[in-house]
Order: C-alpha cells, then structure tokens, then sequence
C-alpha cells in the first residue's frame, strides 16, 4: 500500500513538473514572440519616420530653390551661409521671401563679393535671415493681414528686425529698414516646411 501511494506520489510530480515546464515554455515562447513583435514594430516605425523624412525634405524651401532656375544665387548665398540645412531638414514652418538672380544682379557687385566670402559667412547669414519669417504667410494671409492694418503689416524677421508689406494694386510690396522696396513676383510657392514667395529685390536690416 505505501508503495502504491509513493508511486502515485511521483507519477503526480512529474505530471506537475512536466506541466510547468510547458507552462514555462510557453511563457518563454509568448515572450520571444512579444519581442520578435516590438522589434518589428520598431523596425517599421523607423522605416516610415525614414520616409517621411526623405518626402519632407524632397519638397523642402531648400529642394524648391534648387530646382528653380533663377534662385541659383539665392541657393549659392544659402550654401555660403550654411544655411541650406535649416531649409532642407528643419520643419519649420517659414515664410521665405527670396530674391531672385535678377534681384542679386543689382546688389553693388563688392557688398555681394564680400558678402560671399568665408570670413563673411554670419553676416551673409544675418542677411539672408532677414527674409525669412518663422511662420507659414500665405500671399492670401499677408494681404488681409496689410488690410486689417491701415494698409502696411509689419513682419518680425528670423534675423532681427522688421519689414512692412503693403499694396501697390494687386502686388505687395515690401520695404525694408532703409525704404528700399521689393515687389512680390511670385506668389506661394509651397513646401513641405513652409511657402516661399519670389521678390525682385534684395532687402537689408538698417546699418
């Protein structure tokens, strides 16, 4: 009888021993699972953030410049300045006005050739920065905003100081801190981190 009730006794263990170990098997298994599945999810997490990057940044300010003929010299001062990155990588959003071949062509040919230089790369940037808003203005935005306001809007700049747009018929008009002007001649180009608006005339901070 104490036989009989010892084996019963170790066949019962090794059922329960046999019957964890399959539990712990599977846990261990859920387990694998579960990672195998986070890595996955991680793995396309990054694969889309990836994409969506490479799309942001083929349709940046920056890509939209390049790709546009007569903003060679604007892109050319954006490089010099190492600003080129910011409108190519950063979200944003901005509101560039950018002058185009023409506009630069009538800057004194030794401010610009100075400007150009290494040595002169922050105040280039500093000037480029000047047509640069740190917010998304459409054209439609920009003229209700001159007349909701008397007709002149001031724009803060991302380089410091301010520009006031106005009407000239249909066209807007900005001038700068030495009253020099610039028309708007191209309207609402957009972009992934923002709008870019061509101007015929290179505007400057006061001195």
């Amino acid at each position: 009888m104490k036989f009989k009730m010892l084996f019963m006794l170790l066949a019962l263990s090794g059922v329960m021993l046999t019957s964890c170990e399959d539990a712990k098997k599977k846990e261990q298994e859920k387990a694998e699972k579960e990672r195998m599945e986070q890595m996955e999810a991680e793995k396309q997490a990054e694969m889309e953030a990836e994409k969506k990057k490479k799309e942001m940044e083929s349709n940046s300010i920056a890509a939209k410049a390049m790709e546009t003929d007569t903003l060679s010299t604007l892109v050319s001062a954006l490089k010099s300045a190492e600003l080129a990155g910011m409108f190519k990588t950063e979200e944003g959003p901005f509101t560039v006005f950018a002058p185009h071949n023409g506009a630069f062509s009538n800057v004194d040919k030794a401010t610009l050739e100075s400007l150009m230089k290494e040595e002169n790369k922050d105040q280039l940037a500093d000037v480029l920065k000047y047509h640069v808003v740190a917010d998304e203005v459409t054209s439609s935005e920009l003229v209700q905003a001159i007349n909701d306001n008397d007709g002149k809007y001031e724009i803060n700049t991302v380089g410091g100081g301010t520009i006031v747009a106005s009407l000239n018929g249909d066209s807007v008009i900005l001038t700068d801190e030495n009253g020099n002007k610039a028309k708007v001649v191209m309207a609402d180009v957009d972009a992934s981190n923002g709008v870019v608006h061509v101007i015929d005339a290179v505007v400057m901070k006061k001195a």
